[in-house]
């Protein structure tokens, strides 16, 4: 095999060469060279090896460093359009053009340093000239040329308005178009667009964060309105109108419920009334309990386009002075159990004894139900307060509507809770008040963030709350059972145990529900509000008018990949409503703060640095409050409110108990998950100020 050795170069003949290295051009002394590769000093003094392919031009004189200094600077004289125009349409090389360009003599070569600046100018053009291999280049077609001049033309604009939009907002100014866009680029930008661009110059020159950067150019309308849109936008992303939609009529030949005089028991703002109770034989020895539940899936059928909606929104909204239903107000009072109306309903009737309260039968009917009366337990004449049910012990009220019968069921709900509870192992302990709040929104609008807004207390476990929560979960566990039985499938909620950690969860078998002491559990008497409950609806609608052979004939079948779709969504989208509702009442409750000049609270301790509000739904965190036992009471001075990260941070000024509470004796709250995520913390926005700054990158090469 013949083989040929690098002949080392004369020490008086001095030869330096341009080449290309990893996209860059050097130039140094040659050393030596071979058919295939040359050895040579760089000026640091570094030797490399060189492929004889990567060896562009070889040259004398100047030294290489002043060489391509030379070349650099000619690129300037360089007209790229001319140079397109002399370029031949075949394919070349740099010496070529170089020649055409530079030498008035088109026989003679141009020098070296101009075929380095043609070289040079070559390679930083491939709009105009895309690289046919080493040194070799092809322009491109006058089309292609004139896209890629457009879109380099575009991009210098584009360059120009980011520069603009972030000097606006550096001087405190919000340009519309990021205005308009506000919540698209802190949650989900686009992070190539201009408007999210300029945000993260201009928070990287004020050396501000992006968020407040944009509060301080007013980008955010107000507080309120920064919450609101921005679950709308991540949640209503089409907005919250509905289409034009029908409620189309129950078609079944119902029958009237006969001897049923049902009432419904809600707060005021309840316009989706879906259900009611009756009470049938008191005096007898057998007592008949009707729960009649709105039913919506009569009518509304699965794929149809009201269905459709429902599914979207999986749930009504709740937040302070507004609300969005899951189904449009029409359609609602299509179904709503409203007093005065004989209402299409679902209902379950519990036979049992009057003394002993155990339950002997039940049944499930398919019925239209007189609704005579649509109680308010939030109305101020309303006679069914604690002193009334205390009353009611010791002579039944038969002088007020519907007394006698309110008595029988809070009695009965007290049965049925000490039953669940012995079945749960202890007592359910809900020691903390819900809170109600109300604003001043007289209009009944969409609130706008600075309405006065009034806070009150309402114990849990109240007489009329625990006569409707006992009712539905007797309906809502009669209910689980009997899909259970007869084979179809249903969206249950169970919970494995009590255990600190397990969680409530949703699927499709009729499993136990440690918490709620009950042997399985659904959602179904809300089918007007959450859509759980109204797919269980038409589950049970099917068992209803088909018995034994409804797993055929009920919508969804057992292992209906349908059905854990919807629950997945729901699971979803109920947890982003709540999430919002609780930090939208957090809001509420900090302007509470505010308009009364609340400056101190009373607090227990409960978790590391964090205290409750004795008598506001507050958690926040108290410098002072580390090492404090859970349970020590306080009073917290409080510190500044943020209205858009919701935070506000106490002071403990002085511990009011003198010794440390019996934690063993400490009743533990129920009902709550995490504890900890009711105290705000920092918004987390998608503006990412780490990401390398955006290179400018030469316009793709043209292509024949």
């Amino acid at each position: 095999m013949h083989t040929t050795a690098a002949s080392p170069r004369p020490k008086d003949s001095v030869v330096f060469v341009l080449f290309e290295e990893t996209g860059k051009f050097l130039a140094g002394r040659i050393l030596s060279e071979a058919d295939s590769s040359l050895q040579v000093e760089l000026d640091s003094g570094k030797r490399v090896k060189v492929k004889a392919a990567n060896a562009l031009l070889k040259f004398e004189k100047p030294a290489p460093a002043e060489f391509i200094a030379a070349g650099q600077k000619l690129v300037e004289d360089i007209d790229l359009d001319l140079a397109w125009e002399f370029a031949s349409d075949e394919e070349f090389g740099f010496a070529d053009l170089a020649r055409e360009y530079f030498s008035a003599d088109a026989s003679r070569p141009a020098s070296p340093e101009q075929q380095a600046a043609a070289l040079f100018r070559l390679y930083d053009a491939p709009h105009y000239f895309r690289r046919a291999g080493k040194g070799r280049f092809k322009k491109a077609p006058p089309e292609i040329l004139q896209q890629a001049l457009s879109a380099i033309e575009k991009k210098k604009q584009v360059t120009a308005q980011i520069a603009q939009w972030a000097d606006e907002l550096g001087r405190g100014e919000c340009p519309a178009p990021i205005r308009e866009q506000l919540y698209k680029i802190l949650f989900k930008p686009d992070k190539n667009s201009a408007e999210y661009k300029a945000v993260v110059d201009a928070a990287r020159a004020t050396h501000t964060a992006p968020l407040a950067l944009l509060q301080k150019a007013g980008a955010i309308a107000s507080p309120y309105q920064f919450h609101w849109q921005r679950f709308l936008f991540e949640n209503f992303p089409k907005g919250t109108r509905f289409p034009e939609l029908q409620a189309p009529p129950v078609k079944d030949a119902l029958p009237l419920a006969e001897g049923v005089r049902a009432f419904s028991i809600d707060d005021s703002s309840t316009t989706e009334i879906d259900d009611a109770l009756s009470v049938q034989g008191l005096g007898s020895g057998t007592v008949t309990l009707g729960i009649h539940i709105a039913a919506p899936g009569l009518a509304v059928l699965p794929g149809s386009a009201i269905d459709a909606v429902g599914r979207a929104r999986m749930s009504t909204v709740y937040m302070p002075g507004h609300k969005l239903t899951m189904l449009p107000d029409d359609v609602v009072q299509a179904y709503t159990l409203q007093e005065g109306r004989d209402c299409p309903a679902l209902s379950l009737y519990v036979t049992l004894s009057e003394e002993t309260l155990e339950v002997t039968a039940t049944a499930t009917r398919l019925e239209q139900v007189r609704i005579a009366s649509n109680l308010r337990h939030d109305a101020p004449d309303t006679p069914f307060t604690e002193a009334f049910f205390e009353a009611a012990q010791a002579a039944a009220p038969v002088d007020v509507q519907w007394g006698v019968e309110m008595t029988f069921l809070h009695r009965l709900a007290r049965h049925l809770k000490g039953q669940r509870e012995i079945a749960r192992g202890k007592p359910e302990n809900f020691n903390r008040p819900d809170y109600n709040f109300k604003l001043d929104n007289v209009s009944g609008t969409e609130p706008q963030g600075d309405e006065r807004v009034t806070i009150s207390t309402r114990q849990r476990g109240s007489p009329l709350d625990l006569i409707v929560a006992e009712a539905m979960i007797l309906a809502n566990s009669t209910w689980g059972q009997w899909l259970a039985e007869y084979g179809v499938p249903g969206i249950y909620r169970s919970q494995a145990s009590m255990a600190p950690g397990v969680k409530v969860r949703m699927g499709t078998k009729a499993l136990p529900h440690a918490g709620m002491g009950v042997k399985s559990y659904v959602w179904a008497t809300s089918p007007l509000r959450r859509y759980t409950d109204l797919v269980n609806q038409w589950q049970i609608i099917a068992v209803t008018k088909h018995g034994r052979t409804a797993a055929l004939a009920a919508p969804f079948k057992p292992k209906d990949a349908d059905l854990f779709s919807v629950i997945s969504c729901f699971d979803a989208a109920y947890s982003a409503y709540n999430a919002f509702q609780s930090g939208i009442e957090r809001y509420w409750t900090l302007k509470y703060l505010e308009q009364n000049g609340i400056t101190e609270l009373t607090a227990t301790s409960f978790k590391d640095n964090l205290v409750r509000a004795d008598t506001l739904p507050l958690v926040l965190g108290a410098m002072g409050a580390q090492g404090l036992p859970r349970g020590a009471r306080v009073r917290v001075k409080i510190g500044e409110i943020d209205e858009i990260t919701l935070d506000v941070f106490g002071t403990v000024v002085e511990r009011l108990d003198t010794e440390a509470p019996d934690a063993a004796a400490l009743p533990a709250d129920e009902g709550e998950d995490g504890e900890e995520e009711l105290a705000a913390g920092p918004i987390s926005i998608a503006v990412d100020l780490g990401e390398p700054e955006a290179a400018s990158e030469p316009a793709p090469a043209a292509a024949d």
